[in-house]
């Protein structure tokens, strides 16, 4: 038998709605852990299917290597050589010799290792005894990068846990375009539309805002949780969340200068790994510099909004931000782009759909400058919304909100493990 763990899978037969066969967003699929992967392809087209798919964002942590030789170059391969967590298998054999030829493999095999075969017979019966010897998921060729990423996230998925939180960069196309304000105003508009909880994640640590902007002065935040990444749990971010609604908190930046702050890319994953186990929705605002670490926060988002102002250097910066983005986010949606302070008095602006058509991307949301809507929920310490909610703007954010959310969560998330355990420990609610 190869592996134990095929029959919890869920596994259906070809054809038949399985493990990455549902029509799940793939900005729902749960990352791979740190598995060893290797593949043995006999087909150029499935080998180029799994190199692109080693190269997408939630198999970042996954070792992936792909080389050629089928069920046979896997048998000569772990003769002398330990199997890993998971062997990818294509065959162009027919059920009887492909099952044997499997048979042989399993006596290669640690017990711990998961097989999963493409193969390229879409028989039911085959699909049945391969389940049976213990591989844990078969498809047929030929295959695509988004089959394969969401099938092996699917192997290392449990099917009964609660989804991860969703996150959602926000970055400016050019410093003073706005982004933190669509960030915030954004957060805000979910977690009132969909009453589910919302972290907003202040990456800007020396100049951030959003707890200006919410009318917080924490006296600890996102500084802390990065200054000890390996230390911090969800009760550590309890303490550190500053709450400013119902389902509205704010991871905020501490906003001195009383040293430089030097980020590292993986002490700000290890954050957010807590935070995305928390909440169901992450707002992280990125400030406009191009690190390693922003870099990341923008490349393994979930989603991405680009905001800019209507002018040259905007579009510029908006084009090479989204050309970035589209080439190593493949299988992801494409960017938001957002066009903010349009119609501003005096200022010459590059029109809409020129701006558009030069970066390659429609303007998802427009938001026409209004100084005084803005100033004052600036100086107020209150959102958009809270200011005027039936102003143009306002109306923006919530388009906005749905066109991130699809409005899909209100029926389906459950309430989050921090807030209900929060809820618990006060007496009150889930959520309240």
């Amino acid at each position: 038998m190869i592996g134990d763990a095929a029959f919890s899978l869920g596994s259906a037969p070809p054809g038949e709605p399985g493990p990455g066969r549902d029509s799940e967003a793939p900005s729902r699929l749960r990352p791979i852990p740190r598995v060893n992967i290797q593949a043995f392809c006999e087909d150029q087209d499935t080998a180029a299917a799994i190199e692109r798919a080693a190269q997408d964002r939630r198999l970042s942590r996954a070792r992936v290597s792909v080389q050629m030789g089928g069920i046979d170059g896997a048998c000569a391969f772990y003769r002398n050589a330990p199997t890993p967590n998971l062997i990818v298998i294509e065959s162009l054999l027919d059920r009887a010799t492909m099952l044997a030829e499997l048979d042989r493999l399993a006596g290669l095999c640690d017990p711990a290792t998961k097989v999963m075969v493409v193969g390229h017979l879409n028989d039911v019966v085959l699909y049945r005894e391969l389940l049976r010897r213990g591989v844990s998921e078969y498809l047929v060729a030929p295959v695509s990068v988004l089959q394969i990423i969401e099938t092996l996230s699917g192997l290392y998925s449990d099917p009964h846990a609660r989804p991860i939180g969703q996150t959602i960069a926000f970055i400016g196309a050019k410093g003073g375009s706005g982004s933190s304000t669509v960030c915030h105003n954004t957060a805000f508009a979910i977690a009132a539309s969909l009453e589910r909880e919302v972290v907003i994640a202040d990456f800007d640590l020396p100049f951030g805002t959003a707890g200006l902007d919410f009318n917080q002065d924490p006296l600890q935040g996102i500084a802390d949780a990065l200054a000890a990444p390996h230390r911090f749990d969800v009760l550590k971010l309890d303490r550190l969340l500053s709450r400013c609604s119902d389902f509205l908190s704010v991871f905020a930046a501490p906003g001195t200068l009383d040293r430089p702050y030097d980020l590292d890319a993986s002490s700000c994953e290890t954050v957010l790994d807590v935070v995305r186990d928390s909440a169901p929705w992450i707002a992280l605002d990125v400030p406009h510099v191009w690190t390693e670490w922003a870099k990341e926060l923008v490349m393994r988002a979930d989603h991405v909004v680009v905001t800019a102002v209507p002018d040259i250097a905007n579009l510029r910066n908006a084009k090479n931000l989204i050309d970035q983005i589209k080439a190593s986010r493949p299988n992801d949606r494409p960017p938001l782009l957002v066009l903010n302070q349009v119609g501003l008095a005096k200022r010459p602006e590059v029109a809409l759909d020129d701006f558009g058509a030069a970066v390659g991307l429609a303007p998802g949301i427009v938001i026409d400058f209004d100084a005084q809507l803005f100033c004052t929920a600036a100086n107020n310490g209150q959102m958009i919304e809270e200011v005027s909610s039936r102003s143009k703007a306002a109306e923006a954010f919530h388009k906005l909100a749905a066109l991130l959310t699809d409005r899909s969560e209100r029926s389906t998330e459950r309430p989050s493990s921090l807030w209900s355990m929060l809820a618990r420990l006060k007496g009150a609610k889930p959520g309240g």
